[in-house]
């Protein structure tokens, strides 16, 4: 499975963004899907995951109520939609499928998110 990520930028606190994944194969679905994050200077960190279906998704506790996981197997792809960015969101976000409790089978490139305060 290859993964391209997208979507990544530069964005006032307060502000969204939505970040794309794009994966190759034909066997999309039948992965777990999920978005993770590394700050500098920190441990990469689980941030959402949706199953196969798009039926369960799962957050960190610090993204809930303002990001949204999501996924069209239609076109290979996953969505992260991010609401009420935070300076503390800013790190690269790592598209990842295969997602099992903290770790994944396999990573995109990752995309830099900056929240300004």
């Amino acid at each position: 499975v290859q993964l391209q990520a997208s979507g990544g930028g530069l964005v006032p606190a307060g502000g969204s963004l939505r970040l794309s994944c794009a994966a190759s194969g034909r066997t999309f679905s039948s992965y777990n899907m999920g978005w993770f994050r590394q700050a500098p200077g920190k441990e990469r960190q689980f941030v959402a995951a949706v199953s196969g279906s798009g039926d369960d998704t799962y957050y960190t506790d610090s993204v809930k109520g303002r990001f949204t996981i999501s996924r069209d197997n239609a076109k290979n792809t996953v969505y992260l939609q991010m609401n009420s960015l935070k300076p503390e969101d800013t790190a690269v976000y790592y598209c990842a499928a295969g997602v099992q409790l903290s770790t994944a089978a396999y990573w995109g490139q990752g995309t830099q998110v900056t929240v300004s305060s």
